[in-house]
């Protein structure tokens, strides 16, 4: 185990905690200060003077305005998406030179309280999409399901979820088919929108299916995710789009949706 000078006081408190949650501390195994040998040299990337960027920037007022708009989910450093993006960016140029995802980094980012740190594990592993693997679908779905709302599970969709379903196909049946019957909404969310970029690669049978398994559903976040998928697909297939919602008993949000580009 190598030591870490922990950058910011609040990391340190976290990285003290006892327990940080079974899924975390399994994957990661770091507590009391410590990472595991496995985990990368920390002078092949700054990570540990990013953590420390995104607490020196931090904004009382703009994180509650940003906390507010997420109804209040989730603490914020308050740090706009531009901002973020400047000090990242060097991070991120660095990260893609990797050849396989730092999931224990990813995942301790996805413990930290703040949100802005889950973005930040977000837009690491879609610089890296091209790399993920067939075994990394379950570490996804823990993301998918943990901490969750539409500002991340909306990219883990597209950008991370549809890009290793595209390159493992075999995933769909043994993941996405599932997921979309779960009583978990996002599983479900994602399921709906995984496709959402495939343009005219979509398995329209496939999107029929698992909106019909879902089109009853009252719940806001399924709803709009249907009136999504099929607006998008609508800009590649309008016929197709019309011809489902003529012949398909919707909820009235994804009507609404889907009709925007017919």
């Amino acid at each position: 185990m190598q030591e870490v000078d922990w950058p910011d006081k609040k990391i340190e408190e976290i990285a003290m905690k006892e327990h940080v949650g079974d899924a975390f501390y399994q994957e990661t195994k770091y507590h009391r200060g410590k990472l595991p040998d496995s985990f990368p040299d920390w002078s092949k990337l700054p990570y540990q003077q990013l953590i420390e960027s995104f607490y020196e920037h931090k904004n009382a007022e703009q994180a509650r305005m940003m906390s507010a708009y997420m109804k209040n989910n989730f603490p914020f450093l308050g740090i706009p998406k531009p901002r973020r993006a400047e000090l990242q960016k060097e991070f991120l140029g660095l990260a893609k030179k990797q050849i396989e995802v730092d999931w224990a980094w990813a995942l301790m980012l996805w413990d930290l309280p703040e949100r802005e740190f889950q973005y930040l594990a977000v837009e690491y592993l879609r610089v890296l999409n091209n790399i993920l693997q067939k075994s990394d679908i379950d570490r996804i779905k823990t993301l998918i399901i943990t901490k969750s709302w539409w500002d991340t599970v909306d990219s883990l969709a597209e950008n991370i979820t549809g890009v290793l379903c595209a390159k493992d196909t075999e995933l769909i049946q043994s993941h996405l088919i599932s997921w979309a019957k779960s009583d978990n909404i996002w599983l479900v969310r994602i399921a709906i929108l995984f496709q959402l970029k495939y343009k005219d690669k979509t398995d329209a049978p496939l999107l029929a299916q698992i909106i019909d398994q879902n089109s009853d559903s009252k719940e806001f976040f399924v709803a709009k995710a249907i009136g999504w998928a099929l607006r998008e697909y609508s800009k590649t297939n309008k016929e197709w789009v019309r011809s489902f919602l003529q012949s398909h008993n919707l909820q009235p949000l994804s009507v609404r949706e889907a009709v925007k580009y017919l």
